[in-house]
């Protein structure tokens, strides 16, 4: 992946629980066996617990976002995922992708009009109802989202 290195999860280092670092390939397929991997981690450590599926599902939604949209499922490229976890402030998951960046706000709601037959497009929506809070920055190529 080329561009800068992922920056700090913005928790004090010092007293994370967890702090994991992946490129993976921008392959659909490579998604659940890494969420999985995650998720296990995520519930040895006891970060965020009782919010295991909000955390899983928007993970697995801005997973697909980045590999789908942003890099194209070109598996020659990477998405960046950090995961960082500490007792006080909980999860913060962070997806990164090569692509051109796009604004969150022309996306359609998919709960208005004939967008609610639609078979996408509800990504985001759930991403947002899942999380705590939920920034795009980097011109839309990353993903912040933290679960409280």
């Amino acid at each position: 992946m080329t561009g800068k290195p992922l920056p700090s999860c913005e928790f004090n280092s010092g007293e994370l629980l967890l702090r994991l670092d992946v490129l993976v390939a921008a392959d659909i397929n490579a998604i659940g066996p890494l969420v999985e991997r995650v998720m296990e981690i995520v519930r040895d450590m006891k970060c965020a617990e009782g919010k295991d599926f909000e955390i899983e599902m928007a993970l697995r939604e801005a997973l697909a976002n980045a590999i789908v949209h942003g890099a194209k499922h070109d598996t020659s490229k990477n998405v960046q995922l950090c995961v960082a976890c500490d007792e006080a402030r909980g999860m913060l998951i962070v997806v990164r992708d090569p692509g051109e960046g796009f604004n969150p706000q022309s996306v359609p709601s998919p709960v208005l009009g004939q967008n609610l037959f639609s078979e996408h497009g509800r990504g985001i929506f759930l991403i947002n109802q899942l999380m705590d809070e939920v920034r795009f920055e980097r011109g839309g190529t990353e993903i912040r989202m933290k679960k409280a």
